[in-house]
């Protein structure tokens, strides 16, 4: 199967070392105290933010620290697939620990004890990248809702198909099986937050597929910020300031 051409393009049209086209929106949850859709080409996450607040479970109550929790779900209706599936399958409880832990290592955790944050993730459209794209929803969304951060966390992916390295895996390089490395970052503080692969690579091509995953972090870190001060600048907008 060829996944670059001659030409030196991908099947969806892009360059090897280009990002597929990204969009998100805040606000888009009426009740949450904060809430974004993101969007990384066709894939399309929502992702919703509730807290801090008091803790539900007394005996999971932390004092000096807020307790994070997180739920992923992807409704068959995002990939097509008729296959039933059982609430809390394993795919979906692994992500729903993934993303918690990446949260965790950028929510100032210790500013709101004893208090409880609830981040929840579904997947609208699912065309490769959605764990990505689920953990950018969620940082735009834990920034909607004033959580103090240490940074913005962000996620891309990248993988290595025809001896060739690939920026931000479509579902159809994705479902290659090749090689693919997710990694969020912490831009600010330079610091790695989540590094994930799925099968091998020699160590040289692991460095640069590594390495290109980081620049797109970095690329929409920098998309991001952008959304976020548009939005300060509509609601100076509508307060008149």
């Amino acid at each position: 199967m060829e996944y670059v051409n001659p030409e030196g393009i991908r099947e969806d049209g892009r360059r090897p070392l280009e990002m597929r086209h990204l969009h998100a929106e805040i606000g888009t949850v009426a009740r949450a105290d904060g809430s974004a859709v993101f969007e990384m080409g066709n894939t399309k996450v929502i992702a919703a933010v509730y807290g801090p607040r008091e803790v539900q479970n007394r005996s999971q109550q932390l004092n000096d620290q807020a307790l994070v929790r997180c739920e992923y779900t992807m409704p068959n209706f995002s990939t097509g697939d008729r296959m039933r599936k059982p609430k809390g399958d394993r795919r979906s409880t692994e992500i729903s620990l993934v993303i918690r832990q990446t949260m965790e290592a950028c929510i100032l955790t210790h500013l709101m004890p004893r208090s409880q944050i609830d981040i929840y993730v579904q997947v609208l459209s699912a065309d490769g990248g959605t764990r990505s794209a689920c953990i950018n929803a969620a940082t735009l969304a834990l920034a909607d809702a004033g959580i103090p951060m240490r940074d913005l966390v962000t996620s891309c992916s990248a993988g290595y198909l025809n001896s060739t390295p690939l920026l931000d895996l479509s579902y159809f390089e994705d479902s290659a099986g090749g090689p693919d490395v997710t990694v969020g970052i912490l831009p600010k503080l330079d610091k790695v937050t989540l590094l994930q692969m799925d099968a091998r690579l020699p160590i040289d091509i692991f460095e640069i597929v590594v390495q290109l995953a980081t620049e797109g972090c970095k690329a929409v870190a920098n998309y991001i910020h952008e959304v976020l001060l548009e939005n300060t600048k509509q609601l100076e907008y509508r307060r008149g300031l």
